[in-house]
């Protein structure tokens, strides 16, 4: 099935994006693109996941309005929304956006491979799986690039670029126009498990949990802590909600079978979490409580 909003009046068309997967990530980038014009393309297989996503993101444009990121006064990317991958061979650059699972990766990243047009940019946004595994799956493994976007997207304007050792030039090119076009500041590093961002961040939530698991500390009181005596600006624990205890969950598994480091190993309440549905804001719990 192929649904389509109606355009507005000057959506830019020189960058067309493709989203392909509806969940935290792949709405958060499709409202970016939105926010700046944008045209996009939100692919996933459930069609019910893409109508909760279609709502999902309506409101955070709104949100974008409030938070002085999309004034009231520019008009919005046009959103379509599709349950294949055909539209894609269209698009100016394809971002894979699905669950953090080296498997369904690797078998998205090969379909993707054979339907886009040669030259696209072929964008995997993970935390943590490096570039140069996923690359192997594809037809043309220059073509493979690495993003990590921060949640939100469009609150957060610095992105983590991850080139793949077989990464080529002329898609770093391509990317780069991408992500100006995005109005993202791009940040370059090596390929290797967890990259900088997850590789720091994903070990310090579970060090955090591990402290509450201990009972050395309440959730508000390491948040608290972390926020006013080292400047973390959401706390360890907020931010694993905002992440999504599952996904965190899947990156510390990705990271600690990928460097055997027992840091990256998930602690017994981040798995416990995962084992009741309290992934965290988007399920209405995990270290808080959320009303929305």
């Amino acid at each position: 099935m192929y649904s389509k909003t109606e355009p507005q009046p000057g959506t830019p068309g020189d960058q067309r994006i493709a989203v392909v997967g509806a969940g935290v990530m792949g709405v958060g980038i499709a409202t970016l693109a939105l926010v700046r014009g944008l045209p996009v393309l939100l692919v996933d297989v459930d069609e019910a996941r893409l109508d909760d996503a279609r709502a999902r993101i309506a409101a955070e444009l709104r949100m974008a309005q409030l938070m002085g990121r999309h004034p009231h006064d520019e008009a919005t990317g046009v959103l379509e929304t599709a349950t294949t991958v055909g539209g894609v061979a269209e698009r100016t650059v394809v971002i894979e956006a699905t669950t953090e699972d080296p498997q369904i990766k690797a078998k998205v990243l090969a379909e993707l491979s054979a339907t886009v047009r040669p030259g696209t940019p072929l964008v995997s946004n993970t935390s943590s799986i490096p570039i140069d595994e996923l690359a192997s799956f594809a037809e043309r493994p220059e073509e493979v690039v690495g993003t990590h976007f921060m949640n939100p997207p469009y609150l957060i304007r610095t992105v983590e670029v991850i080139r793949g050792v077989r990464t080529g030039e002329d898609t770093m090119a391509a990317l780069g126009r991408s992500l100006a076009a995005l109005g993202q500041q791009p940040i370059v590093v090596k390929d290797a498990p967890g990259f900088v961002t997850s590789r720091v961040l994903h070990p310090m939530i579970n060090d955090a949990a591990r402290i509450v698991q201990e009972g050395t500390a309440s959730v508000e009181a390491v948040d608290t802590l972390m926020e006013n005596c080292l400047g973390h600006r959401t706390g360890p624990l907020r931010t694993a909600d905002l992440i999504g205890i599952d996904n965190l969950v899947d990156s510390l598994q990705v990271l600690f079978e990928r460097t055997g480091d027992e840091g990256c190993r998930p602690c017994e309440l981040l798995l416990e979490k995962v084992r009741l549905g309290a992934h965290g804001r988007k399920s209405g719990r995990g270290f808080y409580e959320y009303t929305n």
